[in-house]
């Protein structure tokens, strides 16, 4: 077995694996703050991630200050990175998620907001929100465009790039 290239190949997942994270994740969290902003432009970006920190810290969060935003902040970062592991696990082992980047990453972003929406932060202590149609379609399409497509993306090129070496 050839050590180089085993080593290689985990410097190239995670190389593709942190590229995805980083753009996904960035792309997501910029997405709510310019919601917010158009929303309520005297909303705090602070409180935006205090709610996020609510998650695992609850109502405390919302009076923690800076040290609560920070916290918030990794922890949507984090969350953006499980995400993109998951898919980047899943793609070599579910052919379909290879037929088509597009759908699979339409797809990605439905099976994200789902879990997300109605299994993950309804188990959190952030406070509940009342979803409505508006606010569903938007959330769909905030994560299918910013994290299901671009994970997709760059999954698929780090996958065909890896295919095609191995097949030579």
């Amino acid at each position: 077995m050839d050590q180089s290239k085993d080593v290689k190949s985990t410097k190239g997942i995670l190389n593709a694996l942190l590229l995805a994270w980083i753009i996904a994740g960035t792309l997501d969290i910029s997405s709510a703050i310019v919601t917010l902003i158009i929303n309520n432009p005297n909303a705090s970006i602070l409180g935006l991630f205090q709610f996020i920190a609510s998650g695992a810290f609850g109502d405390a969060a919302f009076s923690g200050g800076v040290p609560m935003a920070i916290a918030g902040l990794l922890f949507h970062y984090l969350i953006a990175l499980t995400w993109t592991t998951i898919f980047f696990l899943l793609y070599p082992k579910i052919k379909l998620l290879s037929k088509n980047k597009l759908i699979s990453g339409i797809s990605f972003g439905i099976f994200v907001w789902l879990v997300m929406n109605l299994i993950v932060l309804r188990l959190s202590r952030v406070p509940q929100i009342n979803l409505h149609t508006g606010h569903i379609v938007l959330g769909m399409l905030y994560l299918i465009f910013f994290i299901g497509i671009p994970v997709s993306y760059l999954a698929n090129r780090y996958y065909a790039r890896v295919m095609t070496h191995e097949e030579i």
